[in-house]
């Protein structure tokens, strides 16, 4: 899943460690999101959307967006 993770936290100047903190979760599953090895649930999806106070599509735009009927 494609994600921007790291561009929020950078512009809420927040470390893996620190961001993780804050949602619950560890820093190695925010190191997994990033390099998109993380099987992300809806649920922790809305949980790090709610924490930056943007749509989840924001941080983890759709990949299908666009071209989906080629021929």
């Amino acid at each position: 899943m494609n994600n921007k993770l790291k561009v929020f936290r950078a512009m809420h100047d927040l470390s893996q460690a620190q961001l993780a903190e804050h949602i619950g979760v560890s820093r190695q599953t925010i190191i997994s999101i990033e390099k998109k090895k993380y099987k992300l649930t809806l649920e922790l999806a809305y949980t790090i959307a709610n924490y930056f106070n943007v749509s989840v599509e924001d941080v983890f735009p759709n990949e299908g967006s666009g071209n989906s009927e080629e021929a």
